[in-house]
Order: C-alpha cells, then sequence, then structure tokens
C-alpha cells in the first residue's frame, strides 16, 4: 500500500510539473513555423586537397560535422544540417532572423594558431603594427555599426554597405598581416586542434568581454614554456584566426620563473557578448580544413501560417477528446483508467 500511494505521488508530482513547465516555457517551433535563416555553404578544394577525390570527400564531411557542432552551440531548435551534393552543405536554422549573424558564425574556417615572435624583431615588429593596429579598432567599430542597424531594421541598404566595408577590411587585414607581420612569428606548435574548451568572459564593470580558452595538457605545457621565454622581453604572442593577426599580447616580467601556468588563456578584444559568444562557438567547433564560401543566405518565412497553426491544435484536441469519449463510453471503468494514462502520456510527451 505504502509502495502504491509512494507512486501516485511520483505521477501527481510529474503532473503538476508537466503543466506548469507547458504554462511558463515557450514551445520550441521548427523553421516551419517560425521561419528563420537558410544558409547553402559551398565547399572548394585547397591547394593540399582536392574535393573529387576520397580525402576531399572525408574533407567535405568533416565540414559538415563542424558546422553541425557550431549550430548546437547556438541552441537553435530544430536545426538542420545535410549535405546537398559533393561539395554543398545546407543549413536552415529556425528562429535565426540575422542572415550576417549567421553567415560570420558558419562561413569563417576559424583556424587557431598562437605563434612565439621571433628574437630580435620587437622594435621592427612595433614599426610594422602601428598602421595595423587602426584596422583593428576600425573591425570592432563596424561590428558594433552593424549590430545597431540590425537592431533597428530600418536601413537595409545601410547595413549591406556597412556589411561589404567589414568585407573588404577582413580582405585587407589578412593580406596586411601576411605580407607584413607573420614574418615576425614562429609556430609555437599550439592550434585549435589543443583547445579543450573555449567561451565568453565579462570583464569587471565593463561592457567588453574576452575569449577565455583552456588547452590540452601538451599545449598547457608548451604555453607555459613559451610564455616564460617570452615574459619582459616586449616580444609579443600572435593569436592568429585563418592566417590573419588579431591580438598581439605580451608576457609580463612576472612569469619569467614559471611562464603562464595552468593551461589557459585569454583572448583580449572590443567583444561584446554577441561577438565573444560567436568566436568562442567557432574555435571550440574545430577548424574547418577547406575553403569554404557561402553562395546562399536568405531569410525563410513559416510555412505554416498563424492560422494553419490554430487549425491543428484544435483538431488535436478535438482528436483526443474523441478517443477518450470512446474510450470511457466502450469500456467504462478501464477505459477511464485508460483515459486518465494517456492524458498523463500526452502531458509528459509535451
Amino acid at each position: 500500500m505504502g509502495r502504491q500511494r509512494w507512486l501516485l505521488g511520483l505521477i501527481f508530482g510529474l503532473v503538476i510539473f508537466s503543466i506548469v513547465t507547458i504554462a511558463t516555457q515557450p514551445i520550441r517551433r521548427g523553421l516551419d513555423l517560425q521561419g528563420g535563416a537558410q544558409l547553402t555553404i559551398q565547399v572548394e578544394s585547397s591547394d593540399k586537397i582536392n574535393i573529387n577525390s576520397p580525402e576531399g570527400q572525408e574533407a567535405v564531411r568533416s565540414v559538415e560535422a563542424v558546422i553541425n557542432n557550431r549550430v548546437n552551440g547556438l541552441g537553435v531548435s530544430e536545426p538542420l544540417v545535410q549535405r546537398v551534393g559533393s561539395d554543398r552543405v545546407l543549413v536552415q536554422l529556425a528562429g535565426v532572423k540575422d542572415p550576417y549573424e549567421a553567415e560570420s558564425l558558419l562561413g569563417r574556417t576559424a583556424q587557431l594558431e598562437f605563434r612565439e615572435q621571433v628574437q630580435g624583431s620587437e622594435l621592427t615588429f612595433r614599426e610594422k603594427v602601428q598602421p595595423y593596429a587602426p584596422l583593428l579598432a576600425q573591425e570592432s567599430t563596424l561590428q558594433q555599426q552593424i549590430k545597431q542597424k540590425l537592431k533597428k531594421k530600418d536601413d537595409p541598404e545601410g547595413l549591406t554597405k556597412l556589411v561589404n566595408e567589414l568585407n573588404e577590411l577582413n580582405t585587407q587585414m589578412k593580406q596586411y598581416s601576411q605580407a607584413n607581420l607573420s614574418q615576425y612569428f614562429k609556430p609555437s606548435g599550439i592550434t585549435g586542434k589543443n583547445l579543450t574548451d573555449a567561451y565568453e568572459e565579462s570583464l569587471p564593470n565593463s561592457e567588453d568581454w574576452n575569449i577565455a580558452l583552456r588547452f590540452d595538457q601538451q599545449a598547457g605545457n608548451q604555453f607555459a614554456e613559451m610564455t616564460k621565454r617570452l615574459a619582459g622581453t616586449g616580444r609579443t604572442i600572435g593569436i592568429f584566426v585563418d592566417d590573419t593577426l588579431i591580438s598581439y599580447p605580451t608576457v609580463g616580467i612576472e612569469h619569467a620563473q614559471t611562464g603562464i601556468t595552468g593551461g589557459s588563456a585569454i583572448i583580449t578584444g572590443d567583444y561584446t557578448i554577441d561577438t565573444a559568444k560567436q568566436f568562442a562557438v567557432q574555435l571550440k567547433s574545430g577548424s574547418i580544413p577547406v575553403p569554404i564560401k557561402i553562395v546562399e543566405n536568405r531569410i525563410v518565412g513559416a510555412t505554416l501560417g498563424q492560422e494553419s497553426v490554430q487549425r491543428s491544435i484544435y483538431a488535436g484536441i478535438g482528436g483526443l477528446i474523441l478517443v477518450l469519449a470512446f474510450m470511457i463510453w466502450y469500456y467504462r471503468l478501464p477505459g477511464v483508467i485508460a483515459a486518465i494514462a494517456l492524458t498523463i502520456y500526452a502531458l509528459l510527451n509535451l
């Protein structure tokens, strides 16, 4: 008898919990109910990999897996990531109304690398980086302006102009970084493959955000040795994403004895919570091994209108009532018990 009461109490508690959850939490709707963004990503051959080769097809599968991980990091309901043909990936994101945000998250290869500045290059590097630093500041300013335009939604032409300016600036930064700054750095062996975690981190008493990184044990030891060599020398750690220098922090003299231990690092910059989260998702989900480009990016309207949704709800409720009424009429008391069980099951399932 005590066990039956305990089971009834558990069922009653689950029913109450289900009712409260349904009443307070919005039901997650797919692309057909709320619309969203649809992107088609073209996977291209590189100098090392031909897309039509077996290695190329494996690279396309890797691209699909990385993009799927990035989409999961967004928390989008019912996302769709699937191959289209031999060299394209189709992505559908329900509820995403910002095509630029989706493109910036999914369209970047995000190959992260930490490089050590070579000895004897301190003076010439400072001279070279002076014209590069304003480009980084300009990139941050454009990103902020694009975010403001997206929130207001009243100037599509102005938004397009800003996006084009940002794309041109990114191309200029990449060319400048490769031609003028990469020569001052040497590989350290620490890349995005060594990351175990990446997440956004707020700064105290500020609206700016950083990206916190955690390495595996091997890379953590390498990072400690590198920072030990650089501490107090004025030489920097070059943080490169897709061969573009995004940050070049120095290491304080206080780390000269042991280096920065603990297997962690911070990427600083004028990041907002949105840009920091996007960057962290890109890095954590892994780098894309081959070049890609967005060949289609459009907003998809809801396939089912509000009227169709309401009719579906009424049809579902009506069908459930008819089934319950028939069970009670035909089976009497066992039908009542079955009806209660079916109602509880429907609540728990929903």
